[in-house]
């Protein structure tokens, strides 16, 4: 295996099947986040106290097919769900240490770092476990438990997705980001609850249904830039300096973990030297 093969190219491969389902979750994610733009102004129910369940069921179903088509297809098998499944916990231990604490969440260093080395259909499942692992150890299961799952998903699927690099070069474009994607997760996640804070109170930060997407668009900017930049800079840029500080060795242990796994490759037993020659003699005889 090349060098380029083991820094740029993911590990575990996403088959057609398990591509499909990571497709639909993406966009049922999608769907979630963005449908109070969308809805008309008289629509009853607009809160996500409602629906959030409704998600919750449908993500773990989604996840759980994706699960299955990649162990049906090959490209999982038991130690690959046993490397997911430590790293999700460790990644939910990494949660609770940054809980609250100002925006500094050290589990999106290991989203990162992971998804770049286990591929894209990997990181979205890692990022998905690894809050709710998060969740149930702090207690924080409510309605916005299924959108943090999502989004989190989506930075393990897209440090997947990152171009083939080598040496400083993959460590300075898995930092730079590590900084967008922390920026980018609290962007997305406000959308949970934004359009229902203060809807139609008409200031310039409050959503207002019914609107065009691009007037309410312009109203969560300056939503943001009020009030969540501050909180989400610092997830960026922990991100960021964990991966310039710790980036080399712990790349370097997952892709030596996951060469000795041998993962997609199926084994086989062979009748050693010895044996063949015990066979021989006996024959001759």
């Amino acid at each position: 295996m090349s060098t380029l093969r083991q820094a740029g190219s993911p590990l575990i491969a996403v088959r057609w099947r398990s591509a499909v389902v990571l497709l639909a979750t993406m966009l049922v994610g999608f769907a979630a986040f963005a449908w109070p733009f969308v809805v008309r102004p008289d629509a009853g129910g607009l809160a996500h106290g409602g629906d959030a369940p409704w998600l919750f069921v449908l993500l773990l179903a989604l996840m759980a097919a994706l699960v299955v088509s990649e162990l049906a297809s090959g490209g999982l098998d038991a130690k690959t769900v046993s490397v997911l499944g430590v790293l999700a916990a460790l990644g939910g231990a990494l949660r609770v240490l940054g809980a609250g604490t100002a925006g500094l969440e050290p589990m999106f260093f290991l989203l990162v770092l992971s998804g770049r080395v286990l591929g894209r259909g990997a990181g979205f499942v890692l990022g998905a476990l690894s809050v709710l692992v998060g969740a149930f150890l702090t207690g924080g299961v409510g309605p916005w438990a299924p959108f943090q799952m999502v989004a989190a998903g989506m930075v393990g699927f897209g440090a997947g997705t990152l171009p083939a690099a080598t040496g400083r070069r993959e460590r300075g474009l898995l930092a730079a980001y590590g900084l967008v994607a922390g920026l980018a997760y609290g962007l997305v996640m406000n959308l949970w609850f934004w359009p229902f804070l203060t809807s139609g109170a008409g200031d310039a930060t409050t959503f207002v249904p019914g609107d065009p997407v691009g007037a309410n668009l312009g109203r969560y900017a300056a939503f943001y830039l009020a009030t969540s930049l501050g909180w989400d800079l610092p997830r960026g840029l922990l991100t960021a300096v964990l991966v310039v500080v710790a980036g080399r060795p712990v790349l370097a242990s997952l892709r030596r973990g996951a060469r000795r796994a041998a993962f997609a490759t199926a084994g086989r037993f062979e009748p050693s030297s010895s044996l063949s020659t015990l066979e021989e003699g006996r024959m001759d005889e």
